[in-house]
């Protein structure tokens, strides 16, 4: 009887946590689908609507956080933003969180890509529609600018990080130098650094 009655009560906690999963891929998909819908820009401007919902809304994770899933997804292959999307998604509800999020965020892409393929002959010479893409570049613009400026803050906390920065700028801007090239070196300047700090407190 012990046992029947152990065995009822993971039982319900296994279907109570696997609705809290499905739950929270649905708002998932729905959050990315959204975005995906109305955000321009590219990663950068989704990574911003991704702080303000899950960071300063809802409080699912920390800047700090974010910038690790940044880091993490940047250094892997493939587009750096569904990178990101599959491990949030996976580190909030599991396998069905990262389907989910990954899925929601794919699907209006593929549609709109599908509808403009379809009609390119038609608009790529259309004054209005060259206008209309030149005002979502600047409004998109800032908002990329307000998410580096407010992760930056969280990440740029003493002086090694700022110096890691502004080389890593500069070796960007200035030259022809890949962004998984000026990734990696910064991970083993880093490395190498906190590896100096602790043995000179050890």
């Amino acid at each position: 009887t012990k046992w029947v009655i152990k065995w009822k009560t993971r039982k319900r906690k296994a279907e109570k946590k696997m609705k809290e999963k499905i739950k929270t891929g649905l708002e998932l998909f729905a959050f990315f689908f959204k975005i995906g819908c109305f955000t321009f820009g590219g990663g950068w401007s989704i990574l911003a609507q991704m702080e303000q919902e899950f960071v300063d809304k809802r409080g699912w994770m920390t800047k700090s956080d974010l910038l690790e899933l940044i880091a993490v997804g940047k250094s892997l292959p493939g587009i750096m933003v569904a990178n990101i999307t599959l491990l949030f998604g996976y580190q909030m509800a599991g396998v069905l969180g990262g389907i989910c999020a990954a899925i929601g965020l794919c699907i209006p892409a593929v549609v709109t890509l599908t509808i403009v393929t379809a009609i390119y002959d038609a608009i790529k010479d259309n004054y209005w529609v060259w206008s209309a893409l030149k005002g979502v570049q600047c409004a998109v613009a800032p908002i990329i600018g307000g998410a580096a400026i407010s992760l930056g803050k969280d990440a740029l906390t003493s002086a090694m990080p700022i110096i890691i920065c502004a080389v890593a700028f500069v070796l960007c801007y200035f030259t022809s130098i890949s962004n998984l090239t000026l990734v990696a070196a910064g991970v083993v300047i880093a490395l190498v650094w906190m590896g100096v700090s602790e043995h000179g407190h050890a």
